[in-house]
């Protein structure tokens, strides 16, 4: 069911107390260092891929500032988009504005095309309406060699936070491994869940050996899992770990390897993005209850 517009205005109402609102979350949301600085990161993220890009209609519009609303008040901080996203950029920017710029926000963004990258970064600076981004990823590896030393000469000059580079579904980890060892990164993001686990050999291993924070993009492999698991009862085991449905699960799978630093599910629900939060709270798999849970998902 979608956010109402009266639902929307609710949210706009407590945007005011956001900020001592989010405070509060955090203090319960897990969180891990971001390991170039030590800066704490809620483990949840928002992602935006497909489920922001809504264009100019105005009630979808509010139904994502609802969404980034409610992200804000459990403790959330990270939201990640990209030039390739269509309209996602600038309905960040639209339900920024409405909920006042939120001071606890981190901003993720990419640089994408083999063509201007300062023009591209700052047409999406002004979409998102922030003074600079918190970090900038090279897109899926895309023109990386003019790419990332334009990123880290921005970083110097301290108009960009940290540098990163992304890649999704397995794909270039030959290269995507090559830069991780040669360059000094800050971020990766990769995809990784229960039954995508091509990483654990190499690349989170090396993120950690590298001192790389990992965000983890398609964590419910844009929503497969958790639609193929949902008319399947949650085990008892779930309980062990506070888990109270299988994105949950799902969530805190992804979470308990100790080098993921934060996870970021795309939503367009309200109860959705409360419910990703909440995976950051309470405990987190053991090895043995991860494997029956990467086995739990695989043969249901």
């Amino acid at each position: 069911m979608r956010t109402t517009r009266r639902t929307f205005l609710q949210a706009s109402a407590a945007a005011a107390v956001l900020p001592t609102v989010a405070r509060a979350a955090e203090a319960t949301l897990g969180t891990r260092p971001i390991p170039s600085s030590g800066e704490a990161m809620p483990m949840v993220g928002l992602g935006s891929w497909i489920t922001f890009n809504v264009g100019d209609d105005p009630k979808l519009r509010d139904e994502c500032a609802a969404v980034m609303a409610a992200f804000f008040a459990a403790g959330g901080r990270m939201i990640d988009s990209s030039p390739m996203y269509g309209s996602a950029q600038p309905v960040i920017g639209y339900g920024l504005a409405k909920l006042g710029h939120p001071t606890t926000l981190f901003s993720a963004e990419k640089v994408w095309t083999s063509g201007d990258g300062p023009a591209q970064i700052e047409e999406t600076r002004q979409h998102w309406g922030v003074e600079r981004f918190d970090l900038l990823q090279v897109h899926n590896l895309v023109d990386w060699e003019a790419k990332l030393p334009l990123l880290f000469e921005m970083k110097a000059a301290g108009r960009l936070r940290y540098v990163g580079i992304t890649t999704s579904e397995g794909r270039r980890h030959d290269l995507f491994e090559a830069i991780m060892r040669d360059q000094p990164l800050d971020f990766v993001q990769l995809t990784y869940n229960a039954v995508d686990r091509e990483v654990e050999q190499r690349l989170l291993p090396l993120a950690a050996e590298r001192k790389i924070a990992v965000i983890v993009n398609r964590p419910f492999e844009q929503g497969a899992l958790t639609r193929r698991l949902a008319g399947e009862k949650l085990p008892d085991w779930a309980g062990e770990i506070g888990a109270a449905s299988w994105a949950q699960v799902l969530l805190k799978f992804i979470l308990s390897h100790p080098a993921v630093t934060v996870a970021i599910p795309a939503t367009s629900r309200v109860d959705h993005v409360r419910e990703n939060l909440a995976a950051a709270r309470g405990p987190l798999p053991d090895a043995e209850l991860r494997e029956r849970i990467a086995a739990a998902v695989r043969d249901l």
